[in-house]
């Protein structure tokens, strides 16, 4: 649409609304854009003061989280840290390859740190195998990720959705919530296979475009856990 406002601001003191032209905006579903931050909400109210005369929403990555808070995971917080959670079902860094050795070494390189930091950070393990058949994770490992994810609010489970399922682990995503890791090198970790081959055989252009789009959305749902705790 044509941008209809001139300033974009931050009103309230907490929750912190955005305004344009003072009146507050609202979320696709009508809601209003409450952010539980002012960090955020400045960050938010720069995307919309940054606009053209055309409003164009894949330039506003923070705006489209908060709106996905707010209109997606609030009405069922739980059921949306389940689905997350269920990524430990088939977590990525417990599946190694059968070969050939240099591979399985940077497999392990990459991986090997994460597993033994969920051991120290909520006392479980992960069942490591090799090849793509499925293996079971303990039920006490699954319980613990569960009841991590299920402890974030709406406005962390937004952008940790962006997290998890493009490194498709859970491990990696409670990580990055933590502070543990940030963008890059989680990106990195959980594609360390795709780096390998890429070594070996090249790299596809129409390959390295998709990856840069990925790169940037998981840029950005970063960049919004860690405005949530400024």
């Amino acid at each position: 649409m044509k941008r209809f406002y001139r300033q974009a601001s931050v009103t309230g003191e907490g929750p912190f609304c955005i305004a344009l032209d003072g009146r507050a905006v609202r979320t696709p579903a009508r809601a209003l854009l409450e952010l539980p931050s002012r960090a955020l909400a400045a960050a938010v109210a720069g995307e919309w003061q940054g606009q053209g005369e055309t409003i164009d929403p894949r330039t506003m990555p923070l705006t489209g989280t908060a709106n996905a808070a707010i209109d997606r995971v609030a009405p069922d917080p739980t059921g949306f840290a389940r689905r997350l959670a269920a990524y430990a079902e088939s977590e990525l860094i417990a599946y190694r390859a059968d070969g050939p050795a240099s591979l399985l070494a940077a497999q392990a390189e990459a991986w090997d740190p994460w597993v033994e930091w969920l051991s120290r950070r909520y006392d479980v393990g992960l069942t490591i195998t090799s090849g793509v058949m499925h293996v079971a994770q303990p039920p006490a490992t699954l319980a613990r990720i569960q009841a991590a994810f299920a402890a974030f609010t709406p406005f962390q489970l937004a952008p940790l959705d962006a997290i998890v399922s493009i490194t498709g682990s859970a491990v990696l995503g409670l990580a990055v919530a933590a502070g543990e890791l940030e963008s890059d090198a989680a990106y990195d970790i959980a594609h360390v296979d795709a780096r390998w081959q890429e070594i070996h055989w090249g790299r596809d252009a129409l390959a390295a475009k998709a990856e840069s789009a990925r790169r940037a959305d998981l840029a950005g749902a970063v960049t919004f856990l860690r405005l949530l705790a400024g």
